[in-house]
């Protein structure tokens, strides 16, 4: 699958902590028509089964939206399920090995903090960039924070998309004007909030004017 920038605008990732009793198939529907771009699903201690089978649920939502879906760290998953891709950290399996096992037409996110890995990331094949954490956040509380220059500075370093991610809301979405960046990655912004729809529209539309201003 062929990653277009546009698609990154508003990328939303997963959190089944935030469900509240609602199934997560239905927290993604939800998200998907509010206007999200981009769906990475997360799960960090699902079995295997279980994992695969919720990720061709959400893969299947997602095509019916025509938006590009990937597997947060699970390279096994990603194959398994055929999701248009996989998104690793920098703990995670190295780049360079992630591409040699999706292959070339597969989408390959890459999660960095400095202008060094962003550049080797995208030697070893990435498609874009998750640039993180930008602000303060509590869905990964040991996330350091990387400075608007630095996130700057590496979407100067690069010529693939860039997304940021961590801590980002309706309060300070537009302090990330004239980074350079595409779109933002967004958790609990979408998942945690009681009406998913309404919060991904309205996140979706300051995205629009923060990635123009």
């Amino acid at each position: 699958m062929k990653l277009d920038k546009t698609d990154l605008l508003l990328y939303a990732v997963t959190d089944r902590s935030w469900l509240n009793g609602e199934t997560l198939g239905s927290a993604v529907e939800k998200a998907l028509k509010g206007g999200s771009t981009f769906l990475q699903l997360r799960e960090k201690k699902l079995e295997y089964e279980r994992f695969l089978e919720e990720a061709e649920e959400i893969k299947g939502l997602c095509k019916k939206n025509h938006v590009p879906f990937v597997i947060n760290d699970n390279v096994g998953i990603a194959i398994a399920a055929d999701a248009d891709g996989v998104h690793v950290g920098q703990k995670d399996m190295e780049a360079g090995k992630v591409r040699e096992l999706i292959g070339k037409d597969k989408i390959l996110g890459v999660s960095v903090q400095t202008v060094e890995q962003a550049m080797l990331a995208e030697k070893n094949g990435a498609d874009y960039l998750g640039v993180g954490a930008v602000f303060k956040t509590s869905s990964k509380e040991d996330a350091d924070i990387v400075s608007y220059e630095t996130l700057k500075a590496i979407c100067k370093a690069v010529s693939i998309p860039v997304v940021a991610i961590g801590g980002i809301n309706r309060d300070n979405v537009m302090e990330l004007s004239g980074s350079g960046i595409c779109g933002i990655a967004v958790i609990s912004a979408i998942f945690a909030q009681q009406d998913i729809v309404n919060a991904a529209v309205q996140l979706k539309e300051l995205a629009k004017k923060m990635v123009k201003a």
